[in-house]
């Protein structure tokens, strides 16, 4: 249900700022919007608002939107209302208005990321963990426990900014400068080799062999959550867990990967509490994570707050370089888009990076589990994508009728009616080819988990 209702709420936001960008710049452009709809199809709810009585629709399809204004090549208009007619307007004015849907996306995104960026968000310290051998990490002579601090020129915090760098790398160069510092303060240079990452498969940096490090807390339980499998068996806050079936455990995370791989079974735990030792019986729950069945019983370790202070970092800005760094981020992740889509076509990229709806959905739900911050990270990427989409010159697109009005605007006259209904007939072809390939994409995750 959860990714159910983050998937609607995704789409309906996203598509409402879209049509919303159509339509707003419309009426002040003086042309008479007829309605307004968010999804395809029969309507499910229509209301008439405003002087001009628009329409507003919510149709039963809703993977998209329309704004539909008066227009003489769609239906008679009355000598009164022709200056009020979309196609009477000149062609700046015809630009504005259809290229007002994919800024709309754009400028959301950057709100989202601003308010992001002012609330600050926490990410793990780019410390390395294991580094598998073999791996391009471990060829590049990176090691355990060494902190991250640049990755080419660019200082990063948080592991979050390493993989963001390193994606947009891919699309540069075939290496990565990466400078480490050790805990001895010295600092290292790395040449990270990137030339067998895929941007369609993994995480990039499982790829390159980079992995989170995993600080060897003690399995002392410090959060319990309400009506959970821990709370149910009387487990308590402060309990350090000593075994589990008589698996002797001494990390936390050696705690919770027997938890992971015992769903639906009860174990027992045996506890040291008050200095006492005592045993307890414990279920954990059946959560579907990737397509696998893994157990959890609502506990939490709680870092100290010297661990909180090694371990992690809260990213934020005040509200002027917050809107700075909420532009770039816009800018930076539209050019990557751009550079994919290109790879693509160039076959540098895999077209196996192409998603679909039910990526998406997934994707949403995952996110919205995750917290409200990750979830409006969530909807900037995807907004991003959205109005990127639409400016690509593909007639049927937004884009594709900003291509024919810069002919216009060198021709001297609009392009003819049969040149625009051929670009019709083959943007729709190509945006059914693209969709075909993102359902196929997605019908393959799906199998192969």
């Amino acid at each position: 249900m959860l990714t159910v209702l983050a998937f609607i709420v995704t789409l309906g936001v996203l598509i409402t700022i879209h049509e919303y960008g159509h339509f707003q710049v419309a009426r002040w452009a003086g042309v008479k919007v007829l309605r307004f709809s968010i999804g395809f199809g029969r309507p499910l709810l229509s209301r008439r608002f405003g002087k001009d009585g628009t329409e507003f629709v919510l149709a039963a399809i809703p993977l998209g939107g329309y704004v539909k204004m008066l227009d003489e090549r769609e239906g008679e208009v009355s000598p009164a209302e022709r200056p009020r007619a979309f196609n009477q307007q000149n062609v700046w004015k015809r630009i504005a208005i259809v290229s007002a849907g994919p800024i709309a996306n754009l400028l959301l995104a950057i709100l989202l990321y601003w308010v992001l960026f002012i609330v600050g968000t926490p990410g793990l310290r780019p410390i390395i963990g294991e580094v598998p051998a073999g791996s391009p990490a471990a060829q590049a002579s990176m090691k355990a426990e060494e902190l991250i601090v640049k990755v080419g020129d660019t200082p990063v915090r948080t592991w979050q900014d390493v993989r963001w760098l390193l994606l947009q790398q891919t699309l540069k160069s075939k290496t990565a400068q990466v400078e480490a510092r050790s805990d001895t303060e010295e600092s290292h240079l790395h040449l990270l080799d990137l030339s067998d990452v895929k941007t369609d498969e993994s995480d990039i940096l499982q790829q390159v062999g980079l992995t989170t490090f995993r600080p060897p807390w003690p399995a002392r339980v410090g959060e319990i959550l309400p009506d959970s499998a821990a709370a149910t068996a009387g487990l308590q806050v402060h309990d350090e867990i000593i075994a589990v079936n008589g698996i002797t455990v001494s990390r936390w995370e050696d705690f919770t990967d027997l938890v992971r791989q015992n769903p639906g079974k009860t174990m027992t735990l045996k506890l040291l509490r008050d200095q006492s030792t005592m045993s307890l019986r414990v279920m954990p729950d059946i959560v579907e994570e990737d397509g696998k069945q893994i157990g959890r019983i609502g506990a939490a370790y709680v870092m100290t707050e010297a661990e909180t202070a090694r371990y992690m970092v809260d990213v934020a800005y005040a509200p002027p370089e917050g809107l700075l760094k909420a532009i770039k981020q816009t800018w930076d992740t539209s050019i990557f888009s751009l550079k994919m889509l290109g790879g693509m076509i160039t076959g540098t990229v895999s077209w196996k990076a192409i998603s679909g709806p039910v990526t998406i959905g997934s994707v949403a739900g995952k996110s919205a589990d995750a917290g409200w911050k990750v979830f409006i990270g969530f909807l900037a990427i995807v907004s991003i994508s959205l109005g990127v989409l639409n400016l690509l010159p593909i007639p049927v697109l937004d884009g594709g009728h900003l291509l024919y009005y810069t002919i216009e605007i060198f021709k001297g006259s609009p392009v003819s009616d049969a040149t625009m209904e051929t670009g019709q007939r083959i943007g729709l072809a190509l945006l059914g080819l693209l969709m075909a390939c993102a359902l196929y994409n997605d019908f393959n995750r799906f199998i192969t988990g």
